[in-house]
């Protein structure tokens, strides 16, 4: 595991993580968004709220970016990036894996019980903004949150 680095000033805070490509790092990966967003200059009755979305939207997304990431490649890591500045938090996860079409993902069938399926669905409900993109070195999932 990478360790953190972590950086406050009034107005901004930078946190960035690595974790392998393993699932075994979920809990602490969510422990860690929790925990910050406790942190964070917001009014106390939403911090709770907050700190649940976080580790909600940050657990999904990198529990998919584990299921897709290459399979045979088990030294592949996961890249968290939590930035404060103005009144956004942002979250940028990165990883290696196949990518997909953001856009294209249709609304989950509820009615219909399958396990899978409904991660950028939670991930889209509790954060303010998702955005996807490929890059020439992996792909970024970035969530956005207003947090005053």
């Amino acid at each position: 595991m990478g360790w953190a680095v972590i950086e406050m000033c009034e107005t901004f805070v930078n946190l960035d993580i690595v974790v392998p490509s393993q699932t075994r790092y979920l809990r602490l990966v969510g422990a860690i968004a929790e925990q910050l967003a406790k942190e964070l200059d917001v009014q106390e009755d939403t911090r709770d709220t907050l700190a649940f979305h976080l580790n909600l939207a940050l657990t999904e997304a990198v529990a998919n970016a584990i299921q897709y990431s290459s399979a045979a490649n088990s030294t592949d890591s996961v890249r968290i990036c939590f930035s404060v500045e103005d009144a956004y938090l942002s979250v940028r996860v990165y990883d290696h894996g196949g990518g997909f079409d953001l856009a294209a993902l249709p609304t989950p069938a509820f009615d219909e019980l399958r396990e899978r399926g409904r991660g950028i669905f939670f991930i889209r409900s509790v954060m303010d903004s998702v955005q996807y993109r490929k890059t020439d070195s992996g792909n970024v999932l970035e969530m956005r949150k207003k947090i005053a």
